[in-house]
């Protein structure tokens, strides 16, 4: 029986799907797993038992990835899951951009009492006039799941749409439209674009990517959408552009404190992946994930372990070794086992950055002795028997 504690409201679908042999649990310390959405679990002090932390969405700034790789906790993502809900915010923020619907919405709101409201509108809507996206080329900073599915849905439109993403997959180049343009730099999309929007995962390499120079880089009255991480922009550079009329529009998902209120932004509160259908997709896909890594060692979708899976355990025995990506480490492994007399039918081997996951199919089932004298092993971080 696996127990599994939940950090944040989950969506039911998502719960429904674990069987008779999973149960929910409130203590963290007895839990073998974690689902979790937006809580904060920095702080968190993660006991033995703890094998897997499940996030109900893309962004895993929340989880401590470094100190659950080094204690041998897989944490996964749902990357896709929710591109389709990211999308169709994105559109609107596209449109709230080159539209001043919200201030037309507002001016009509503080009028509700006036009866000559309707002779007024057409005097007083001048004031909220916008552009057209037709023809306007739009560039797009990243193009995994969703920043493709907002370049093909741009094309539909009829923009111009500039794609950059020097890490693109296989599987993303596949599915873009044969008329989205590649850029080999950012600077040539802040050279080109009205429109620039921004899908990109906040790395050190990527933060504040948006600054100064990236905004002297850009077309005066650019505008800018942000609905990927708060951080992706330098919010004192900004401003700045935001004064001098550099950036027309700032559209984004993350209200701060130094941007909120400001003349030319528009900060919607974190409602991307706000959808029924969003959440009932991360939900699925976490729980489907998590099952598969509890009861078969599968790994799919980890940021921090590589992508493994053997199938399901048809031989006597499945061990589970993580480890750190270095020389000789199968050797030992295998030596390990064959001292005890356990032969290896099936193994799997990969590795991710500095770390690696091993799954050993044996004729026997390995005892939890042998299991710690594989974790004494200098460079391994945990040995879990699957079978």
């Amino acid at each position: 029986m696996f127990k599994i504690k939940c950090l944040n409201q989950i969506a039911q679908i998502g719960i429904d799907h674990f069987t008779e042999n999973y149960t929910l649990t409130e203590k963290l310390e007895e839990a073998d797993a974690l689902l979790v959405r937006s809580a904060n679990i920095h702080d968190m002090e993660f006991s033995d038992s703890l094998k897997a932390i499940a996030r109900a969405g893309a962004g895993v700034n929340n989880i401590p990835i470094d100190k659950c790789s080094e204690q041998g906790i897989v944490v996964f993502n749902t990357p896709g899951a929710n591109a389709n809900g990211v999308k169709e915010a994105v559109l609107a923020g596209l449109f709230l951009a080159s539209r001043d619907i919200i201030g037309g919405i507002n001016w009509v709101t503080s009028q509700k009492d006036n009866p000559e409201i309707a002779s007024i509108v057409e005097k007083k809507k001048k004031d909220f006039a916008g552009i057209e996206i037709m023809g306007k080329k739009l560039g797009i900073i990243g193009l995994g799941a969703i920043g493709t599915l907002v370049a093909n849905s741009a094309i539909k439109l009829g923009m111009e749409v500039y794609g950059y993403d020097p890490y693109i997959s296989v599987r993303s180049a596949w599915k873009l439209s044969k008329y989205i343009k590649p850029s080999k730099s950012l600077e040539e999309i802040c050279r080109e674009c009205d429109f620039i929007s921004i899908h990109v995962p906040l790395t050190d390499s990527t933060k504040e990517m948006f600054n100064e120079k990236t905004f002297a880089m850009m077309k005066d009255g650019v505008r800018l959408l942000n609905f990927s991480r708060d951080l992706l922009v330098k919010e004192d550079d900004l401003i700045q552009a935001l004064n001098t009329g550099k950036v027309a529009k700032y559209i984004t998902d993350f209200p701060t404190p130094k941007i909120t209120g400001l003349d030319g932004v528009i900060a919607i509160p974190h409602l991307g992946a706000s959808t029924c259908e969003s959440e009932d997709n991360c939900a699925v896909m976490a729980v489907t994930q998590l099952m598969a890594f509890l009861e078969n060692g599968t790994i799919t979708n980890s940021v921090n372990y590589p992508d493994c899976d053997n199938g399901h355990p048809d031989n006597e025995g499945r061990v589970a070794v993580y480890h750190r990506n270095i020389p000789n480490m199968i050797g030992q492994f295998t030596s390990a086992l064959a001292k005890e007399n356990i032969n290896i039918p099936d193994m799997i081997n990969k590795s991710k950055g500095q770390y690696a996951y091993t799954l050993l199919d044996t004729d026997t089932p390995v005892t939890p002795e042998v299991a710690k004298k594989i974790e004494q092993i200098e460079g391994v971080l945990r040995v879990r028997i699957i079978k």
